[in-house]
């Protein structure tokens, strides 16, 4: 069955499989489906974790994945930290490691979140707000790496084609450009010189992947 990755912009995604949704970090959405299966937060800056648009995407039984400090503030809301798995609707949800190494903004310490999200056989890791780290290397087979690519809080496009080499995905997705930081340019940057395939996104595109 293919995977269906949707970008909304900025951070967020939505990954539908066949039997279940799965928002990752949604922010400034302009609907509100309420068709979640799962809702995985990376971290509690306002351009990831806002109980907005978690609301416009949830259902009563929508389960809620984060940090500590995201958990603490939602109902329905299951703690993860890196290394940790959990399992909700045929979705299998691992924590990794997302930090910046010698920048202030995201703090190894705070124990924020990316996540390898496996569903329908897909593996799919997003790498949240971090810069180049060596965890990066122990992912495992990734089907689909969602980088972020416009710099300042998070790598930049040339530090995105070094972590698609300790990677080695099938397919990779740009995202972190036009809004806040960064721009097309980085993600065509990263586009041109990444050593796997490359899909560069619109806000509101998708693509399919499958196995």
């Amino acid at each position: 069955m293919a995977v269906k990755i949707q970008w909304l912009g900025h951070a967020s995604f939505k990954v539908t499989g066949c039997d279940a949704v799965v928002y990752i970090d949604p922010w400034k959405l302009d609907d509100a489906p309420k068709d979640a299966t799962i809702v995985c937060v990376s971290h509690s800056h306002y351009d990831h974790y806002s109980a907005e648009d978690i609301g416009k995407v949830s259902a009563a039984e929508t389960l809620v994945i984060g940090p500590a400090d995201v958990a603490g503030t939602e109902s329905n809301c299951r703690q993860l930290g890196p290394g940790q798995t959990t399992d909700c609707g045929g979705v299998k949800v691992t924590g990794v490691a997302s930090y910046n190494p010698s920048k202030q903004f995201h703090p190894k310490a705070n124990q924020w979140l990316g996540f390898i999200i496996e569903i329908d056989s897909m593996r799919i890791y997003y790498a949240g707000d971090t810069d180049l780290i060596d965890e990066m290397k122990q992912l495992g087979e990734v089907d689909l790496a969602l980088l972020p690519v416009g710099g300042t809080y998070t790598m930049d496009a040339e530090d995105a084609v070094q972590a698609v080499a300790y990677i080695k995905p099938k397919c990779a997705v740009g995202y972190h450009w036009g809004d806040i930081v960064g721009t097309k340019s980085d993600a065509q940057r990263f586009a041109q010189v990444a050593e796997c395939q490359v899909k560069l996104l619109t806000p509101g595109q998708s693509i399919e992947i499958s196995s």
